[in-house]
């Protein structure tokens, strides 16, 4: 477990940790954010709707107008919250900026914290359309576009679960690094280490940000941070498809030419081939490859983040 320095910074809709601060006075605890990730991340809880000064329980709230630039609205009264709420998210998120978050975890449909598909109301009354992003969750992700953010209702799919767990280890890594004086070996270090996580996400990315690295004591430092790390985000948002990985375990494979019998090459082949067709977790090639790199002691295979990209106490691979 990390300890309390070491944890990654994770902004969160405080309502999915259990607090009462919902419109009706109740929560949306979230017991797998809480109980299995908690131990590994500090929470910063965030509630734009109280923390802008309105009171629980409180009269509920929705998005009127244009989806772009709607209005915050509370649905009995009519009363626009908008000024109020655009106020308070300009502040915060420059209170936000100071913690070095990781990433967010946003609550679902929510006016004010829903990511995507919340639903936005015509001005002059009819059927509402799935359209709209939350005001403070809009603001967030233009202010800091390349943090991961995902909604808790998302997080039950455990593809997208895994993914995003493996870009907030990622970012965090990549803060930690960047945060002192780090030198050019560092640069060089971190994307060493990376090879295999972004070649399971974007091997075009990963071709890109090696050039980038190849040629990292020629840039100004603040410029090359800037590049690398925008490249780094893109990359890593993409998803790690059955295909990639596939790739990814094949060249790993070819570290134990010399050591493995021909017919344990043919069994990390087979299950390789069955995680690809869908017939096993990922967990089950992986455990044989980390076996393997144990017994025959492959320091550079060790150092790679792909084979333990986040905790395994978290068993994020056992059903992706």
């Amino acid at each position: 477990m990390q300890t309390r320095e070491s944890r990654i910074k994770l902004g969160i809709s405080s309502c999915l940790l259990g607090n009462k601060v919902r419109y009706d006075g109740q929560h949306k605890y979230d017991s797998w954010l809480v109980e299995e990730l908690g131990p590994y991340v500090e929470y910063v809880p965030v509630c734009p709707e109280v923390e802008c000064g309105l009171p629980v329980p409180r009269e509920a709230m929705r998005l009127v107008g244009n989806a772009e630039h709607p209005k915050l609205i509370t649905i009995q009264s009519g009363k626009d919250i908008t000024p109020q709420m655009n106020s308070w998210c300009e502040g915060r998120i420059k209170e936000l900026a100071k913690h070095n978050l990781c990433g967010f975890v946003f609550k679902a449909k929510s006016p004010s914290s829903g990511m995507e598909r919340v639903k936005v109301y015509p001005e002059k009354g009819g059927a509402a359309a799935k359209t709209g992003i939350g005001i403070f969750a809009r603001a967030f992700m233009q202010a800091f576009p390349l943090l991961p953010v995902e909604e808790e209702g998302r997080l039950h799919d455990p593809i997208l679960r895994e993914n995003f767990i493996e870009r907030i280890f990622i970012w965090h890594r990549w803060l930690e690094m960047t945060k002192g004086q780090y030198k050019a070996g560092d640069i060089v270090d971190f994307h060493t280490r990376h090879k295999y996580l972004l070649m399971a996400h974007s091997p075009v990315h990963y071709r890109s940000m090696g050039k980038l690295v190849a040629e990292v004591c020629r840039y100004d430092r603040d410029a090359f941070r800037t590049d690398y790390q925008q490249q780094l985000a893109e990359a890593i948002r993409k998803p790690a498809t059955r295909a990639k990985h596939q790739n990814v375990m094949l060249h790993i494979l070819g570290y134990f030419k010399q050591e493995l019998s021909a017919e344990e090459k043919a069994e990390l082949i087979e299950l390789i081939d069955s995680y690809k067709a869908g017939l096993l977790p990922l967990i089950v090639p992986i455990t044989l490859i980390n076996h393997y790199v144990r017994k025959y002691d492959k320091p550079y295979l060790k150092e790679q983040h792909y084979l333990n990209p986040h905790p395994s106490e978290l068993k994020l691979r056992n059903s992706v």
